[in-house]
């Protein structure tokens, strides 16, 4: 399995460089005695109540873009503390990513009030996805009914093969904007009538993401 190593310190104190070295060098000893691979090491100096973490974001970020498996971290604490804690570990859970700890050189377990947050969390959210998508839905619906056609604004002209399914490119990378998987938005498409499944909402997405501008060349 694909591992992130995450170690965090609270202060930009010289001392605490040595804390975010001996996390490391833990934390590869974990992966290694586990049989992970490494796919990135992050680093923090922000206390843990704190959510403007660059290096909580870029997790949060490739959890979201399934780029790893188990994330690697000295004890819990360094996940961070508070609110901040439940966010990361709501973010880890919902694309089953485990937790492997030093400290227990082993999964970590969450506590009977994390549990209890966590799934309160998951059905509120559920909801308001659920609530989102009948949105969509209405609108999509209303636009369809006035005229608008979707497709019109898709390339789909190849060279071979078979058709390319009709898809809104537009609202994939949208609704991937706003954190939704890719099986959530072909649910969603489906809902506006087209044949989609999640790899091919996980296709059109990343050659989006391949021909898209990459900045100016210097």
């Amino acid at each position: 399995m694909k591992s992130i190593i995450y170690c965090r310190v609270s202060t930009e104190k010289e001392e605490q460089t040595s804390s975010l070295s001996r996390q490391e060098d833990e934390l590869r000893q974990l992966a290694v005695s586990h049989g992970f691979g490494i796919v990135s090491v992050i680093k923090d100096r922000e206390s843990g109540y704190s959510l403007e973490r660059d290096g909580l974001f870029e997790v949060i970020e490739r959890a979201q873009n399934e780029e790893f498996d188990v994330l690697l971290v000295t004890d819990d604490t360094r996940l961070g503390r508070g609110n901040a804690k439940i966010v990361l570990l709501h973010e880890l859970q919902k694309r089953n990513i485990k937790v492997y700890t030093f400290s227990s050189q082993g999964e970590y377990h969450l506590s009977e009030a994390e549990s209890m947050v966590l799934e309160i969390v998951a059905v509120v959210e559920e909801y308001q996805r659920k609530l989102h998508n009948l949105k969509i839905k209405r609108g999509m619906r209303k636009a369809v009914q006035k005229g608008y056609k979707p497709q019109k604004n898709l390339k789909n002209i190849h060279h071979g093969g078979r058709d390319r399914k009709v898809l809104p490119v537009d609202e994939i990378i949208r609704l991937r904007g706003m954190d939704l998987t890719f099986a959530e938005i072909a649910v969603t498409l489906r809902g506006f009538g087209y044949e989609a499944s999640k790899a091919t909402v996980h296709r059109r997405y990343k050659e989006y993401l391949e021909s898209a501008p990459t900045g100016n060349s210097t």
